[in-house]
């Protein structure tokens, strides 16, 4: 079983090489219940989050863990991929900026994750 900082940089990895775009990890363990982390990203097109979306799932379980509960995947501007510890939300650039989880989720600490991602 991974810890969530594992699933973490398994999933922004995974993302990362399906040339998502602007990601950011939020630390959320010490301000709510939800996650321990929020994986927020913006993709060009529906057709991309839904890549993103089965890109993230096959690369977490294939390292074990279970099938994630997905919302909005039909529609396609917002998705969410809830992995319990890590929830990943995959937007289309309009409504990435309406939601600003960002700003919402202010109190998280931003996670460095250079390390992860191709400049």
């Amino acid at each position: 079983m991974l810890t969530p900082f594992e699933m973490a940089e398994i999933a922004v990895r995974a993302l990362d090489a399906k040339k998502a775009q602007d990601i950011k990890v939020l630390k959320t363990r010490e301000i709510t219940v939800l996650a321990d982390y929020f994986i927020i990203c913006t993709a060009s097109s529906t057709t991309q989050i839904k890549t993103l979306s089965d890109e993230v799932d096959k690369a977490l379980r294939d390292r074990g863990e279970p099938v994630p509960r997905t919302e909005g995947y039909r529609s396609g501007g917002w998705v969410l991929v809830d992995f319990g510890a890590v929830v990943i939300h995959l937007f289309l650039q309009d409504l990435r900026e309406f939601y600003s989880l960002e700003r919402l989720w202010g109190d998280a600490e931003t996670v460095d994750i250079k390390e992860w991602v191709t400049e």
